[in-house]
């Protein structure tokens, strides 16, 4: 009968190590789970990683994938299976294995074969993930760490994946909101393209033939088209150069840093673009001081999740001023970048042991304020969008016909 050395956490987060004779891993969990212990790690003695390895090449050859890389839609689906998996008393090694013969991802696939490897190696599960950061970042694991350490796996689990989809949610409606003005304007840039192109040059040799005089917006509007036209290739390339000069420029820590302060300086949607940060921040915030994680490793975390150069040196300076002693409001008030409102709700719940609770009060505010925010936008765009839109082409239409209407009125 093989052996299988064990490792497992009880409800105060104890670890103990075991060495089983089972028939095989499950039931070797199974002894342990009876005496009300969380399993983190399963290894027989005489290594089943061969087989494992074995098991891994049987299954890229299957042919399942739908697509390659791990989504987001892929990491909340993983994270929802597992949390429902172990809640319902299935090992940690066992719950990795069957989900990874459902997955419709080929790089999650193959990560959650190498997970299950090194599980059974004797690795625990957190440590394992941190192998894989382009799939799982430091805040999945670090809360992954703290139900490893505190037994309560399936339950930061189910946080963790009512978190990311409350996320989703939210980015969905921001990148839906901008969705329908970007259309718009494409729309817009196509009509007068197609002006320019096709029925610009028919009017203009009209005209010509004719020996009309014409009115300065007919002329301008020629010369416009003309240049369009003469020059297309020129500003398709140099419209095309021009992003991937900016992508490039963005891409440096000076580039972003200036597109980020003037975003940050736009009117009316600067504030909307910094409380979408500070949304994403305390939200965060909340998830990992509510689930154990110390505060100055969640400032750590969340300076390097955040997203934002700007808002992460902020963070970097309160995570600095809360190691020297100081609360957590004092030094994000004196940044001068977090609302008033923030700043003093965080204080209260320093004040009053409720910190996580109050950080997730700020973040659904400010959510609420946001998607408000997209509401109206939306509402008031469409309009405004669609006159601009009106008006553009009717100064091209004005521009075409009106040389016809004044010659037909004797003008």
């Amino acid at each position: 009968m093989p052996k299988f050395i064990l490792t497992a956490k009880d409800k105060s987060g104890r670890t103990f190590n075991e060495i089983i004779e089972a028939f095989d891993s499950n039931a070797a969990v199974a002894q342990i789970q009876a005496k009300d212990l969380f399993v983190t790690s399963v290894k027989q003695v005489a290594d089943a990683a061969p087989s494992i390895q074995k098991k891994v090449s049987s299954n890229n050859s299957a042919g399942r994938f739908t697509h390659s890389k791990a989504t987001l839609e892929d990491i909340i689906s993983f994270s929802r299976q597992m949390a429902t998996m172990l809640s319902a008393g299935v090992p940690l090694m066992r719950s990795i294995s069957v989900i990874s013969e459902q997955v419709e991802s080929k790089q999650l696939s193959e990560v959650l074969h190498e997970l299950v490897s090194d599980v059974s190696e004797g690795q625990a599960f957190s440590r394992a993930l941190t192998k894989h950061p382009k799939v799982f970042s430091p805040f999945w694991v670090s809360l992954v760490e703290v139900g490893e350490a505190s037994g309560t796996m399936p339950a930061v689990l189910e946080k963790l994946t009512e978190y990311m989809e409350e996320a989703a949610a939210f980015k969905s409606a921001v990148v839906g909101a901008l969705v329908y003005p970007a259309v718009l304007f494409f729309v817009c840039t196509g009509a007068v393209v197609a002006f320019a192109v096709f029925i610009g040059p028919t009017f203009e040799r009209i005209f010509k033939d004719m020996g009309m005089q014409l009115p300065g917006i007919t002329s301008a509007v020629l010369a416009m088209f003309k240049i369009i036209r003469t020059q297309f290739l020129f500003i398709i390339g140099a419209g095309i150069g021009g992003w991937f000069m900016f992508k490039g420029y963005i891409k440096t820590d000076i580039g972003r840093r200036n597109f980020e302060s003037f975003l940050f300086r736009m009117p009316v949607f600067g504030k909307i673009f910094k409380l979408i940060i500070v949304e994403k921040f305390t939200s965060q915030m909340a998830m990992l001081v509510d689930s154990g994680v110390p505060i100055l490793y969640a400032l750590e975390i969340s300076e390097r999740l955040v997203d934002n150069l700007v808002c992460a040196e902020v963070i970097k300076g309160v995570r600095e001023a809360v190691r020297e002693g100081r609360l957590l409001a004092d030094p994000m008030e004196t940044s001068g970048f977090f609302p008033p409102m923030a700043v003093q709700m965080i204080r209260v719940g320093e004040e009053t042991g409720e910190l996580g609770k109050m950080l997730n009060h700020v973040a659904i505010y400010y959510k609420r304020n946001v998607k408000d925010f997209l509401k109206s936008f939306g509402t008031l765009i469409e309009p405004v969008m669609l006159i601009v839109m009106g008006g553009i082409i009717g100064v091209l239409i004005i521009a075409m016909f009106l040389p016809i209407l004044t010659m037909s009125t004797g003008g």
